[in-house]
């Protein structure tokens, strides 16, 4: 049957014809089609090029070549395979259940390789080594023999053959499978593997049987009934009846636990399935035959007496057997089977919990905690007298990372994480801290726009205001921040405004009543309506921030929010130490109470307006910002890959032509032509001896007795001179020819150039990567990204990650600290996490007790050494490379979560240690130029104000100078007066004096002519 993925092809059911009715047929398929679209369709579907022939393999075929190939290759098969062996192996592979081809094809070949049959041609081989031809007449089988008295294997089983040999006619032959061969040839797995696949057929399913065709299996009258329990429907029903676990039962996984109790499905990741193995499958076999040779027991001579207890557990040959007593002896039973297979080593990474304990000692690092109070008693802290709490570490960080991440929106420059703490504590009367001044106004600038900005429409959701504010203002603080009509201009008389009084104070009385508990805990919305008609949001569309009147606006702010359930509590927390009930309802009460402040209560006040902000148009538009950039530093990155990619490839093709010409094959400096080297030292030899003979010439011969030619002794010289040069030009060209580099070497040469020039290319691509990287990193602004948990469900963060520069903004006024930061904060685990698998029952931890020895709270103890964190509103933090180092050492790779913990913290650890240094360095310079000035702020007196030295306190040395760039004050000043713009004729008058002025003009104002330039006036 032909195969379209892996599947057989089905073929179209034949709708019903109509007489008379035009029909399309393929007759191949014998395929009737009632209309064309369909019939063009189905031809199509065939002629694709993705079919397989199920019995050859070949894949790539049309329908119609695939089942051309198929009825081929079942002609070859039918002819070749033997007749006698179909038979016995369509009856073995009918119902089978081995899934896969492969395993069906080897488990038949190697129980019929020495298996023969009556009419199969075999070769018969005798005792003398002789081989004869045959054919086998007749087999008969003889089975095993079993011991009655112990159960021994006495005899295997075994089958004897009457060969009929073909060059004797007359004789046979009596041979046992040792001595009876088939033709290597006849029987393969090849050939079986295509037999099997043309004969038998299988549904798709998991767990169908094999079926053998239904023509076949008529031919061979092999039953085709399929039994019960290989049926699809009874195949469902067993495994619904019987899973592999039971509910309820611990299987030595922690997660088992609240999988039985059905606790925090959300929470649970996927455990490990341990199925139940039966702990004595011997037993039943023996108790069978103890019992059906119970008078052989007890007649046995071979008896050992007994030693043990009646029924009790017994081991031989290192297994365990229970045997029953007789007579006062135990009997020897016989050896059973072995015990079965230990489960196999779990695969890691695994649940943190169910790693065992190591129990070497080795605990986490200490950690180090901000606020002076500490979740461990015996623990110092290391903030012991900031008045810091504990519930007030998180809220800092949160506020400190959102006015960083958002900076370019607040207009404020980035600052310390230190610097930030450190304002948060500062108080002066004389002096204000510009950092803790410009992020309130910054960010109260964002809820109300400019009242020349839309008229200043709110951009935040506020509750319903107070009975006892003005109409006006209750029109204002619109909720909705949709443009607003002009407002009406009505006339006011004197009875129109007492009216108007009256109905004021009417109001303010029944808000009282309305809302006494409002009275009787703070007086801020007295001070909010201090003065008349100017409000908290008046203030802020008027930019009045100055002499701390940003103070009263988060007075008004914060008594508007009292409506909001969610935050009435933290508000009036607030309220209550800002305009308190036994003082007096003003604004220098506010601004002065608020110097008497405890950083808690400040960063309380804080984060509830940073919140509110983070519900602005403008903060939302710079999310959706970032998102753009964020696609489209995706898709550049994708496509940098790309040239990577291509370019990695470009230089492994050099490589391999590097490696064709690369000297080992072709020499570096090549050599010159052997017959040229022995032409030339031949000549030169020539030469030589030349000269020598010539000497030798000279020397045997007689003086000449007669006058001499006259310088005949200097043409010799120099005739032997002129043979010298010529001897040294000719080894000098054979040299110069030997050094000069052959094409191959320059190939060569080119080759290597090419290659560095694609390394440098993909080191380029690789920089561009991680700044690409980097810029993805710095976009993330919607989110504050974990590195990871530990075994314990603590996290663990590292602030600097997380939408900004590492070291804050390049161009910030304390952008030389080199750090934003500086720690790895590590926040405890929260309520649902701590319940579901740290905090267990009774029964529960009693179950981890019993496979560890140790109850989860226990383990916590222990291996977090003596600094822990117990819920998500506790923190402590690392701020030493050393302690890293410890960190990483002391995560369990083998854990699912802390192995992504740890890739994290290796993959940033280099960062990491370096902010770590910077923030020690920046620490301990302050505190010198601290012990250099002394302890005492040095004041010097001016005639307008008073200048504090910065070296006393960090926060004063951070200036915005950002605010300045882009709006030219800073935001608790006011806007600087503007001037307005000249009109346009006004404007060109003032152009055309400047031109005036910048032309070349005569005595009396004109322009020069062309004529008047020649003359100097």
């Amino acid at each position: 049957m032909v195969l379209f993925k892996r599947k057989p092809v089905q073929y179209v059911v034949t709708s019903p014809i109509l007489e008379d009715q035009e029909v399309w047929t393929i007759e191949v398929t014998d395929e009737i089609f009632t209309n064309y679209e369909d019939y063009l369709q189905r031809m199509d579907f065939y002629k694709q090029k993705r079919f397989i022939c199920e019995i050859t393999g070949h894949s790539g075929l049309s329908f119609f070549d695939a089942l051309r190939s198929e009825l081929e290759a079942s002609d070859e098969v039918d002819d070749a395979f033997p007749d006698a062996l179909r038979e016995p192996i369509l009856r073995k592979v009918q119902f089978s259940t081995i899934s896969r081809i492969d395993n069906l094809v080897d488990h038949v070949f190697e129980e019929f390789k020495l298996d023969f049959y009556p009419g199969e041609s075999v070769t018969v081989i005798l005792n003398n080594g002789d081989r004869l031809n045959g054919q086998i007449r007749e087999k008969t089988k003889f089975p095993e023999l079993i011991k009655l008295d112990d159960g021994t294997l006495e005899r295997k089983a075994f089958a004897r053959y009457f060969v009929r040999l073909t060059n004797r006619p007359s004789e046979e032959a009596l041979v046992d499978e040792e001595h009876i061969v088939r033709d290597r040839k006849t029987f393969t797995k090849q050939r079986l593997r295509s037999f099997i696949k043309n004969t038998v057929t299988r549904e798709p399913w998991t767990g169908a049987p094999w079926l053998v065709k239904t023509k076949i299996a008529n031919e061979y009258r092999i039953n085709t009934e399929v039994p019960n329990h290989l049926k699809h429907a009874n195949q469902l029903l067993q495994r619904r009846s019987n899973p592999s676990t039971k509910k309820n039962e611990y299987d030595g996984t922690i997660l088992n636990f609240y999988t039985a109790q059905g606790r925090l499905p959300e929470l649970k990741p996927k455990g490990i399935k341990v199925k139940t193995v039966n702990q004595d499958p011997v037993r039943p076999k023996q108790e069978q035959f103890i019992e059906y040779h119970g008078p052989l027991i007890g007649n046995n001579p071979f008896r050992v007496q007994q030693t043990t207890r009646p029924n009790q557990l017994t081991q031989v040959g290192g297994e365990h057997l229970i045997l029953p007593a007789t007579n006062g002896y135990s009997a020897i039973a016989a050896k059973g089977q072995s015990k079965p297979p230990p489960p196999p080593p779990p695969k890691y990474p695994i649940e943190d919990l169910e790693i065992p304990p190591a129990g070497d000692g080795n605990h986490r690092p200490l950690l180090k905690y901000l606020s002076q109070d500490t979740p461990t008693i015996k623990q110092i802290s290391e903030g012991a007298g900031s008045g810091i709490l504990m519930e007030s570490v998180g809220p800092l960080l949160e506020t400190w990372d959102t006015l960083n991440v958002y900076c370019e929106v607040y207009q404020l420059d980035s600052f310390t994480f230190d610097d930030y703490i450190d304002a948060l504590q500062f108080s002066s009367d004389e002096v204000q801290c510009e950092l803790l001044v410009e992020i309130h106004c910054a960010v109260l600038k964002k809820l109300v726009n400019d009242v020349n900005d839309k008229n200043g429409q709110v951009q935040v959701s506020l509750p319903e205001p107070a009975a006892s504010e003005s109409p006006s203002d209750s029109k204002a603080s619109s909720v909705r921040p949709t443009p607003t009509p002009e407002p009406e201009v009505k006339r006011t008389t004197r009875s129109s405004f007492a009216k108007s009084e009256a109905a004021e104070l009417i109001a303010s009385q029944k808000a009282k009543q309305v809302s006494p508990i409002d009275a009787n805990l703070h007086r801020a919305a007295e001070i909010d309506q201090s003065t008349r008609g100017y409000d908290w949001k008046m203030r802020v569309r008027k930019r009045d921030f100055g002499d701390g009147k940003w103070i009263v606006i988060i007075v008004g702010l914060l008594n508007q929010l009292c409506g909001n359930p969610r935050l009435r509590k933290a508000c009036e927390e607030v309220l209550v130490h800002l305009a308190p009930m036994n003082e007096e309802a003003t604004a220098a009460t506010a601004i002065a109470r608020y110097g008497s402040l405890d950083i808690n209560v400040r960063v309380k006040a804080l984060q509830i307006i940073c919140m509110l902000s983070l519900e602005t148009k403008a903060i939302r538009a710079y999310m959706e910002e970032c998102n753009f950039l964020m696609t489209e530093h995706r898709k550049e990155k994708i496509e940098v890959q790309r040239n990577r990619k291509t370019a990695m490839e470009e230089l492994r093709v050099l490589h391999e032509e590097r490696k064709v010409l690369q000297p080992d094959n072709v020499s570096a400096s090549p050599q010159p032509d052997p017959e040229e080297l022995s032409n030339s030292r031949i000549n030169v030899e020539e030469e030589d001896d030349g000269d020598q003979d010539a000497a030798v010439e000279t020397d045997d011969e007689e003086p000449h007795q007669g006058r001499s030619l006259r310088r005949a002794n200097d043409r010799a010289l120099q005739r032997k001179k002129r043979q010298e040069e010529e001897k040294e030009r000719k080894l000098k060209a054979i040299a110069d020819k030997a050094k000069k580099p052959t094409k191959q070497a320059k190939q060569f040469e080119k080759v290597l150039k090419k290659i560095e020039a694609v390394k440098v290319k993909i080191r380029e691509y690789e920089e561009e990567i991680l700044t690409i990287e980097n810029d993805l990193r710095e976009a993330d602004c919607p989110r504050t990204r974990v590195l990871g948990k530990d075994r314990f469900w603590n996290r663990y963060y590292w602030m600097e990650r997380n939408a900004m520069p590492y070291g804050g903004l390049p161009t910030s006024s304390t952008a030389s600290a080199g750090y934003a930061n500086g720690c790895i904060w590590v926040q405890g685990p929260d309520d649902i996490e701590r319940q579901g698998f740290i905090e267990l029952s009774e029964d529960e931890n009693m179950q981890y007790r019993r496979a560890f020895n140790v109850s989860v709270p226990e383990r916590k103890m222990l291996e977090e050494g003596s600094t822990h964190v117990f819920s998500a509103r506790q923190w402590g933090y690392y701020d030493d490379p050393d302690q890293l180092d410890k960190l990483i050492g002391w995560l369990d790779p083998r854990g699912v979560r802390e192995i992504k913990l740890r890739k994290e913290l290796q993959a940033q650890r280099e960062k990491i240690n370096l902010h770590m240094v910077k923030r020690k360095e920046y620490l301990s310079s302050n505190d010198d130029r601290k012990s250099e000035t002394g302890e005492p702020l040095t004041r010097v007196s001016t005639r307008t104000k008073t200048y504090v030295d910065p070296t006393g306190h960090r926060c004063l040395m951070w200036k915005n100078s950002t605010a300045i760039e882009e709006i030219g004050h800073l935001h608790s000043e006011p806007k600087p007066p503007s001037y307005k713009k000249q009109s346009a004729k006004a404007a060109k008058k003032a152009a055309e004096e400047e031109g005036r002025q910048t032309r070349a003009t005569n005595r009396s104002g004109k322009a020069l002519t062309r004529q008047g330039t020649r003359y100097d006036f």
